[in-house]
């Protein structure tokens, strides 16, 4: 039977009864809308917690680490030498925590086609005198410049220039809840004490919040060569080193290798970062099965009402197949007025599941805690569009197909003789 026919009577069909039609094609768009709306915030927010937390960590990190030194002075005795030593104090070994030849592993890192970046940085372990009372904190030497294109670090900085940092002599960035702690204000003077009882003047020349608190409330920065002078360090003198690499599934193994090639120790994304992409991983797949779940609820929805179609025009099918139609063109037109609610009711579905999803997008969500956020997460992601729509034509076609074989399986005689 030609196509242009079959079409033509499933479109009568529909139309007969339009608000059985209507309440199922609803029930598409709904789900479809839903879905669209509900993968698009969270990936927005995984997108917003990768960004605060993943986006602000190297892909590898070199370091040098103090740890128990493995050559103990008694294995060095012949006496011993062929004996199991048990050593109740292990002491650390006398090295230093600088990385050795920085200057030369930083200009080989920047040669490997596999880097995109590389920041160096030093942690120096100080004290803030706030009068009488030391406050415990942290100043993360840092190359601004490099920071800034790598790690986003202008974008939290919340008052003051990130740049003073390298321009301004004896200069620092303080945590948000450290200046609060101190009661200091850009322009101001903070005293700081180093290990060795050192002390230090540095000038306040902006805030920084990462949104997380307890990271504010000790963490600030200075530049390399301030956080040099306070340690009493030569310019070589360097402690971590932040690569990023264009791929960043690469890092474990990249890792790997330059731990053997600079003998250092390295840390890669994934493995100081597992739980937090495992979270990542478990909110999409929440987010997946309810949106699936909505479409094949929207699918028993058209189920129920095909099958209450087919039993309303029993009749009409019977004269179809009893003027020539056949038991596979009756099951093309049950088809086919799926499929038409699914598809239709799949488009308006995307068209509002977009328009919801603009809306969210320009709700204001002001939040202390992140001050670089100014409206609620979307991730406007075309394969999301691309699921919906396959989902919408299986589901639907997947929900017509029972029906269908039903209807085309009608002997036309039982039903006229039951007339």
């Amino acid at each position: 039977m030609k196509s242009h026919l079959i079409i033509r009577i499933a479109k009568s069909l529909l139309l007969a009864r339009w608000r059985q039609t209507l309440v199922a094609a609803v029930g598409v768009t709904f789900s479809i809308a839903m879905f669209i709306t509900l993968l698009g915030f969270m990936n927005g927010l995984n997108k917003l917690l990768d960004g605060l937390i993943i986006n602000r960590i190297a892909h590898v990190r070199l370091f040098k680490e103090i740890k128990p030194n493995a050559h103990q002075p008694i294995n060095s005795s012949d006496r011993f030498k062929h004996s199991y030593n048990f050593i109740r104090t292990v002491k650390s070994e006398s090295s230093r925590q600088a990385i050795y030849n920085s200057g030369a592993v930083l200009r080989a890192l920047k040669k490997d086609d596999r880097v995109s970046g590389v920041a160096p940085r030093i942690t120096a372990q100080v004290f803030f005198n706030d009068g009488v009372v030391d406050i415990t904190g942290v100043i993360n030497g840092i190359d601004v410049e490099a920071e800034s294109h790598l790690f986003h670090f202008n974008e939290y900085v919340t008052a003051g220039k990130p740049i003073d940092l390298k321009h301004v002599s004896s200069s620092i960035i303080l945590g948000k809840g450290l200046a609060a702690k101190l009661l200091a204000n850009i322009g101001d003077v903070v005293q700081v004490t180093t290990a060795q009882q050192e002390r230090f003047s540095l000038k306040v020349v902006g805030y920084f919040q990462s949104g997380l608190q307890e990271v504010d409330k000790t963490q600030s920065f200075a530049s390399l060569a301030t956080t040099q002078k306070i340690l009493a360090r030569p310019s070589d003198y360097i402690t971590d080193i932040q690569v990023k690499l264009n791929d960043l599934s690469l890092a474990p193994g990249v890792a790997r290798e330059y731990a053997k090639l600079f003998d250092t120790e390295t840390e890669d994304i994934q493995t100081a970062n597992a739980q937090f992409e495992t979270g990542s991983f478990i909110r999409s797949l929440i987010s997946y099965s309810v949106g699936i779940t909505l479409l094949i609820v929207a699918g028993f929805g058209i189920y129920n009402i095909l099958n209450m179609m087919i039993y309303e025009k029993m009749d009409s099918i019977a004269i179809l197949k009893a003027t020539g139609f056949s038991g596979f063109d009756v099951n093309r037109i049950f088809i086919a007025i799926a499929l038409s609610i699914g598809f239709f009711g799949g488009i308006v579905g995307l068209l509002f599941g977009f328009l919801l999803s603009s809306i969210i997008d320009q709700i204001p969500f002001n939040t202390a805690a992140l001050p670089t956020i100014k409206t609620y997460p979307i991730d406007y992601n075309p394969v999301f569009y691309l699921i919906a729509t396959t989902f919408s034509l299986v589901t639907t076609y997947l929900a017509g197909w029972a029906p269908a074989r039903k209807a085309s399986k009608i002997d036309p005689v039982v039903i006229i003789r039951g007339k």
